[in-house]
């Protein structure tokens, strides 16, 4: 009888508590409705402030490839407001993407990714503007993008596509141009989504990728590039690389993170 009287004491407590933030939590987030005409941004507000939430909607990031980990960079930059997004791809959605890919789902294969990408953004930020750039991008003859005039438009790009010559030609116009870029090297073969980090290029090791990309940035004079790669050895060595659901997503976030996050705090 005394353990029940006891137990019954701590849920009316733990109750009055819960009581307590819940009134708490509506007292501010009514307070936040009033300030901010957009209800997406309320949670978000109390973390980076008006000053943040205006500098966000007034981004123009370029996205290169919206796959496995191009996507759930799209996701994070939509829901934190950017306000406008370019989306370079040219694939369109097949079977073999349901494992890994967001805007994969049995309902939009063959669809254009750009398209699937625009209509869930559409119904998660409708404020956002979307550029679709369907098209598989290659290099011109001297490695330049100079065909590209969305380069001349943006304030930063993400890298997340697998061509190495794109990556590379990414790379040079960015420190040319001076526009920030974050790229993902090696995602493929991988199970640990712990090991990501961060790093310039020519301080990697480990990732194939990595090796291969120094080099072509040596002699194309790019002097750096912030990259997020894995120490991780590939679980296996498989082609086209072989991959699961939390990596590539993993690494999706983690990009979008470094980049609003240098964003807010420059």
């Amino acid at each position: 009888m005394q353990s029940y009287s006891k137990s019954a004491k701590l849920l009316a407590e733990s109750d009055r508590k819960n009581a307590v933030c819940n009134s708490y939590d509506a007292h501010n987030i009514g307070t936040a409705m009033q300030d901010e005409p957009d209800p997406l941004f309320i949670r978000s507000k109390a973390l980076i402030g008006t000053e943040g939430v205006d500098r966000l909607r007034k981004l123009r990031i370029a996205v290169f490839g919206i796959g496995g980990v191009g996507g759930y960079t799209v996701e994070a930059l939509a829901r934190a407001g950017v306000g406008t997004l370019y989306l370079i791809d040219g694939d369109t959605i097949s079977p073999s993407n349901l494992n890994r890919q967001l805007y994969a789902l049995h309902s939009t294969i063959g669809q254009y990714k750009t398209a699937a990408a625009a209509a869930r953004i559409a119904d998660i930020n409708p404020a956002c503007t979307v550029h679709q750039v369907v098209q598989h991008i290659l290099p011109d003859a001297d490695g330049s993008l100079s065909f590209l005039p969305l380069l001349s438009d943006i304030d930063c790009i993400v890298d997340a596509v697998d061509t190495i010559s794109l990556k590379v030609a990414l790379a040079a116009e960015a420190e040319n141009r001076g526009i920030p870029i974050v790229a993902a090297m090696g995602c493929g073969n991988k199970l640990r989504a712990d090991l990501f980090q961060f790093a310039d290029i020519y301080d990697t090791a480990v990732c194939p990728l990595c090796k291969t990309m120094r080099g072509l940035l040596k002699k194309r004079g790019v002097k750096h590039l912030r990259v997020l790669y894995s120490k991780e050895v590939p679980a296996v060595r498989s082609r086209p690389p072989s991959s699961v659901s939390w990596v590539p997503a993993a690494a999706g976030i983690l990009l979008a993170d470094d980049l609003l996050n240098q964003i807010l705090q420059s």
